[in-house]
């Protein structure tokens, strides 16, 4: 591993370091005769049905930082915020205020977190350090040095604190000390995208996803493999061509996981065997979201994507944002909120898919999920400004009209059909 880690990292910084992937499309498959595809131009909202009012203003030390977060978002507990900059800097900010609570200094190149509990927050690091701070106070409690960087951010759960990194393993760690539990490893190909899922624990496994394509779940007690799944198998006879990586957390309903690749497929899997239920074609390295019945993506052309959970099937499909660089999408009340390329933040009508408000942060790419709490919401961009926002529902607002009914997606391996017609609004027209 000592040698293929360092060939991966200059590999990922060079073609594949972007985290707008359609740049790493475009350079696989435009040629001098095919024009680059240009961002959806955004049209003005004469009518939207959200009031969006930001609250509070804040930011890390990121200024002189490479504008590249990737895995490097913000999280909540305690009723606070917490962030960290490329620089090394992590601070906790008062949810309602903005106001920073503490502010601890790692100097280190930060790359993979926040996460948090009500005892712990944690970040890793491009050198493979992950850190771990008092949540209340900002108290260094322990360091550890992993043999790969982090980046995404880390899960903590009631035994153990699970890390993915780049080459491939997937770590088990005390959360008293930060010692090793045990881990587990997948072959890693030789080309990859820049970035690594964050692992999830669900009752006594750890489910993961990694850059071959696969699902692991491993069990806590003793780390052994519960069950793998090849959610996405490599295709195609160019290494571009063959990149399948899942690099976004799995979506949990009940017995049911769902998981969605990088030109690969999205699919809902049995979370007692990993078998899949149902499949069809989708890529996103951005990941999805999962709410009542409905499951909603950011994929990788920039479109924002319903699916029916139990079945796969289309619900609506809105294309007004195409090629904008996606964030994560994030869900609330009504809503599906995500950023974009140039710093706009869009909220979505649930059931419809209609563009229902937008506010622009600032000029910067959005990257990581927006975070929810009640009628605000969270964002931070590439540079580190983190802003809240307040959202509610504007008066007399008509409903949004309700999208087309769409076909169920063809089954796993078969081609796929074209996708159905969605109402206007849905279209961005």
């Amino acid at each position: 591993m000592r040698e293929r880690y360092p060939r991966r990292r200059n590999v990922a910084a060079g073609a594949v370091l972007l985290s707008a992937l359609a740049a790493l499309l475009m350079a696989g498959a435009c040629s001098k005769d095919k024009a680059i595809d240009e961002p959806a131009k955004l049209t003005p909202l004469t009518k939207p049905s959200l009031v969006v009012k930001r609250v509070w203003s804040a930011s890390v030390d990121d200024k002189k930082a490479v504008a590249l977060r990737l895995g490097l978002g913000i999280s909540m507990a305690n009723n606070r915020v917490y962030a960290a900059g490329h620089r090394g800097d992590v601070v906790a900010l008062d949810l309602t205020s903005g106001r920073e609570v503490w502010r601890a200094k790692t100097r280190a190149p930060l790359s993979g977190g926040t996460a948090a509990s009500e005892q712990l927050v944690l970040v890793g690091a491009s050198d493979g350090r992950l850190f771990a701070f008092e949540a209340m106070s900002g108290k260094a409690r322990w360091q550890v040095r992993l043999n790969g960087e982090v980046l995404a951010a880390p899960t903590i759960g009631a035994h153990l604190i699970a890390v993915r990194t780049v080459d491939g393993k997937l770590h088990a760690l005390s959360p008293d000390d930060g010692h090793e539990l045990w881990a587990q490893q997948q072959a890693v190909p030789r080309l990859s995208l820049r970035g690594t899922a964050r692992p999830v624990i669900i009752g006594e496994v750890v489910v993961c996803g990694f850059d071959n394509g696969k699902l692991l779940a491993v069990n806590i007690s003793d780390g052994s493999v519960a069950w793998e799944s090849q959610v996405t198998p490599p295709h195609g006879r160019t290494e571009l061509e063959r990149l399948v990586d899942i690099d976004s957390a799995v979506g949990v309903a009940g017995h049911d996981i769902y998981a969605v690749g990088f030109q690969g497929r999205v699919a809902m899997l049995a979370l007692d065997t990993g078998q899949v239920w149902w499949s069809h074609e989708a890529s996103s390295y951005r990941g999805l979201v999962f709410d009542d019945d409905t499951l909603y993506m950011s994929d990788a052309n920039g479109e924002v994507v319903a699916l029916k959970a139990r079945t796969g099937a289309e619900v609506w499909r809105q294309k007004g944002l195409l090629h904008r660089g996606l964030s994560a999408p994030a869900i609330m009340d009504d809503s599906v909120v995500t950023g974009d390329f140039q710093g706009y933040v869009h909220w979505l009508d649930k059931a419809s898919g209609a563009l229902a408000a937008r506010v622009q942060m600032g000029k910067v790419r959005i990257s990581n999920s927006p975070l929810v709490a009640g009628n605000l919401v969270v964002v931070i961009n590439d540079r580190g400004q983190i802003n809240a926002y307040r959202v509610t529902p504007r008066p007399g607002a008509a409903p949004a009209p309700q999208p087309a009914a769409a076909a169920s997606p063809p089954p796993a391996g078969a081609p796929a059909a074209a996708a159905p017609a969605a109402a206007d609004s849905a279209q961005g027209k």
